[in-house]
């Protein structure tokens, strides 16, 4: 099973006699609201055309619990992450597939907790819906419910002192932009800067020009240059859990397995206690 899945591909599962559950995700990250100018809606460019019959998911309050001390975006309920991809129609027994806006962040986040939790088959359309070539639809669809029951997995998730021990025994990547990481701009959160020994690896420069991963032996390649070995544990963090699920996407097209940090910097600098390290040097 891949972790990705090209238009071409999945218009021709569509068409067939056991066609993917499609999920739209359409989210970005807004630091306009801070000046007032209106945020992204995900639901407004579902509702003005999206992929026949998928079902719009919303990262905000379906895939994250309310911001607090564990983040900008902390795991959500998971009682109620189950009901909202069963009203999406997810069945275990049936593959799915999500898709967002094309920055494929939004995507993975979903891909990343269906995973975790238990779901066989599980794709991102790779380069989101700018890659889709066919008729898009403004009908919104009413699917079955689904059957799928989330069971979180015993690996895969890290929290802040599984992260700081991810940085000193393994590898741990910061999947954010470079200036976040080295502490000289820091538009959201408490303070700038990065974990103790964490490395630089914005997870832009996974894709091209044209938001599609790059092939599977670049991406290993560009993680090997980042100290990922074969036998490597590998922990990933970023703002808030979500453009760090993009990264393991990453990892997992090259075959590396690796953790989420899903509280990221956005719980990590909320406690004056942790240690900040700034600069391009991981220590």
């Amino acid at each position: 099973m891949t972790a990705i899945i090209t238009a071409s591909d999945l218009a021709h599962e569509l068409t067939g006699g056991r066609p993917p559950t499609l999920l739209d995700v359409r989210w970005q990250l807004s630091v306009a609201k801070a000046a007032g100018a209106p945020a992204f809606d995900g639901r407004a460019e579902y509702a003005a055309g999206h992929i026949p019959g998928a079902v719009f998911v919303d990262l905000d309050r379906e895939l994250a619990a309310a911001p607090g001390d564990q983040g900008r975006h902390p795991l959500p309920d998971l009682a109620e992450f189950g009901a909202a991809m069963r009203r999406a129609g997810v069945s275990a027994g049936r593959p799915v597939v999500v898709y967002d806006g094309g920055q494929g962040w939004a995507a993975a986040r979903a891909w990343w907790l269906l995973r975790w939790t238990g779901h066989p088959d599980v794709r991102v359309l790779d380069g989101g819906l700018p890659s889709w070539r066919g008729e898009l639809s403004t009908e919104v669809p009413d699917p079955a419910e689904g059957d799928f029951v989330p069971v979180p997995g015993a690996a895969g998730l890290l929290d802040a002192d599984g992260a700081a021990a991810m940085a000193r025994t393994g590898v741990l990547l910061d999947a954010r932009a470079g200036e976040r990481y080295r502490g000289e701009v820091e538009p959201i959160d408490r303070v700038g800067g990065h974990i103790p020994g964490a490395v630089s690896a914005p997870t832009t420069e996974n894709v091209g020009p044209d938001g599609r991963f790059l092939p599977a032996a670049e991406l290993k390649d560009r993680f090997k240059a980042l100290g990922v070995s074969e036998d490597t544990e590998v922990g990933v963090y970023c703002g808030s859990g979500v453009s760090g699920a993009h990264e393991v996407l990453a990892l997992a097209v090259a075959g590396i397995p690796a953790a989420l940090y899903v509280g990221s910097w956005s719980e990590w600098s909320s406690d004056p206690a942790r240690p900040v390290a700034v600069g391009a040097d991981p220590q």
